[in-house]
């Protein structure tokens, strides 16, 4: 399976826009608050080197796994911040495209942040473990790069016989100029790619829907008010879900919530 480690954070780096990057990582570690189980579960994260999913969770007292391609390193205020969690973090060293180190339904949920999914090529496969592992009624949290910044990146390339068949794939790779390959999704897309696997998609929204450079021009002015800016970003996610057609997509990523059915009575 061909594995990408583009990261829509990562890759494109802070540039211009630091004040957008620090709201974005904001706005997502938020909505992942909301998401986390009042009681203690047993999660698996999936998310990758550049996310702050395990330890929000462990936070939170929940037992995460956190599957890593290569030991983490083991820093002095990580090692304090660690002894002071209500919860635990077992790092296990395997890659996130296969989760066959873990048995069937052991987890209470996954977390597949800052697009997971994207970097594997064959994310039908990853979906599939994902379902696999769950627990009837587990849940799972999954964000991935959008069309619209698969066609950003496309453009940014010149790429523009691309662009115009973009319309018309059903699968859309994105090479990035560190020569890696994403996968991009759309609203339909996405939701068809967990129903395939055999999870029950609660919602699909965009992480972000607020201007980037809007963004930015009021934290340059006031950095204080990124708790007003993450406020209004979320409440116009939540007001504007609803009305996402198939065919739209806003933001660089998508996020969803999706359920693995419990079994029949």
């Amino acid at each position: 399976m061909s594995v990408s480690a583009a990261s829509s954070l990562a890759a494109l780096g802070p540039g211009s826009l630091a004040g957008y990057w620090r709201f974005q990582r904001a706005v997502a570690k938020a909505q992942l608050a909301a998401w986390l189980p009042a009681a203690r579960n047993l999660l698996v994260d999936i998310s990758g080197p550049y996310a702050s999913a395990s330890a929000q969770a462990a936070d939170r007292g929940h037992t995460v796994i956190r599957v890593v391609a290569a030991p983490p390193a083991t820093e002095p205020h990580r090692a304090r911040a660690a002894r002071a969690r209500r919860g635990t973090i077992v790092p296990v060293r395997a890659e996130a495209a296969s989760l066959a180190f873990l048995a069937d339904g052991c987890a209470d949920g996954v977390i597949a942040e800052d697009g997971a999914l994207s970097r594997q090529l064959m994310a039908e496969d990853l979906a599939a473990e994902i379902t696999r592992v769950l627990r009837p009624g587990g849940r799972l949290l999954a964000c991935v790069d959008s069309l619209v910044l698969g066609m950003a990146i496309l453009a940014e390339q010149h790429r523009w016989a691309h662009l115009t068949d973009l319309a018309n794939a059903e699968v859309v790779l994105i090479p990035w100029p560190d020569g890696t390959i994403t996968r991009c999704f759309g609203v339909s897309q996405f939701r068809e790619l967990l129903t395939e696997a055999g999870l029950e998609v609660s919602w699909v929204r965009p992480r972000t829907v607020l201007s980037p450079s809007m963004v930015d021009h009021v934290l340059r002015r006031n950095p204080a008010a990124i708790t007003r800016l993450v406020r209004a970003e979320l409440t116009a996610v939540q007001q504007g879900a609803d009305g996402l057609s198939a065919a739209e997509s806003f933001g660089i990523s998508l996020l969803a919530a999706a359920r693995k059915p419990a079994r029949p009575a």
